[in-house]
């Protein structure tokens, strides 16, 4: 399992599975964002799969589908929310990790500089270099 911190709150990672969750838990997250829509690939655990699981090793599960390429200013303010109101620190997950990333810088801007947003992503493998106007 391939996790990558973007904040004390939040790190992010690639598809998880059922299996993962246990690890998950040992890790010490406490809530996990599934940010990709049931079906957007073959074989992918359904949201209410993973919700029971997570339920079972004691995480809160959210899912909170974003279209890839479509994120809208709902998805941003969406998981802003969810990241307030949640159990930290979180892990949240989608098909690489780039779209939880992408919805993380969004979600802080304003709040953090550009450059501060850019760096974290990039130390954990996102270049997120050309949003830099959009944050």
């Amino acid at each position: 399992m391939d996790t990558r911190k973007l904040s004390d709150a939040l790190s992010v990672a690639p598809q998880l599975t059922g299996n993962d969750l246990a690890e998950v838990a040992r890790l010490g997250f406490r809530t996990v964002i599934n940010n990709r829509p049931d079906g957007e690939s073959q074989g992918q655990p359904s949201a209410a799969e993973l919700a029971a699981i997570a339920k079972q090793h004691g995480l809160a599960y959210h899912h909170q589908p974003v279209i890839s390429g479509a994120m809208t200013e709902h998805d941003v303010i969406a998981f802003r929310q969810l990241l307030a109101s949640a159990a930290q620190p979180v892990l949240a997950f989608c098909r690489s990790g780039t779209r939880c990333t992408t919805l993380w810088a969004f979600a802080c801007a304003g709040e953090l500089a550009a450059d501060d947003i850019i760096g974290a992503a990039a130390r954990a493998g996102y270049d997120l270099s050309g949003l830099r106007d959009r944050l």
